[in-house]
């Protein structure tokens, strides 16, 4: 099991730059390596959309949504998964979720990131 804390929501006007952060704990064997990340996000009314994963080989994948814009990273020392967002928009705003996962994907896809079992409980970002 693992758990998930994110921090670092807020509100920016738009163009602005946000990131978000989220610690995880209690890993199986104490091994972050093991697990896949990834951030999805909900807005009310909407949806769950994923907007990046991060595999336990390091690669990244993106939302056509925020591709070139976020960028998701991981300090396995820490170990905290990071996501960083600039030239944030107004259809950005929503519910930030941190999630992980140990199942195998190939490849592992933002899609999926919504699926993944573990999850945080949030945090708001509010782009006007």
């Amino acid at each position: 099991q693992v758990q998930l804390v994110e921090s670092g929501g807020g509100s920016v006007q738009a163009g602005g730059s946000l990131r978000l952060s989220c610690e995880a704990s209690s890993y199986t064997n104490n091994d972050p390596t093991k697990y896949c990340f990834g951030w999805f996000r909900q807005a009310p009314g909407k949806e769950r959309e994923g907007v990046a994963s991060l595999d336990f080989r390091g690669r990244m994948a993106y939302a056509e949504s925020v591709k070139g814009r976020f960028t998701i990273s991981k300090d396995n020392a820490k170990p905290i998964v990071y996501l960083q967002m600039n030239n944030l928009k107004p259809e950005d705003s929503g519910t930030y979720y941190c999630a992980a996962s140990r199942g195998f994907y190939s490849p592992l896809l933002a899609r999926h990131v919504p699926n993944f079992p573990y999850r945080g409980r949030g945090t708001q970002v509010t782009v006007s």
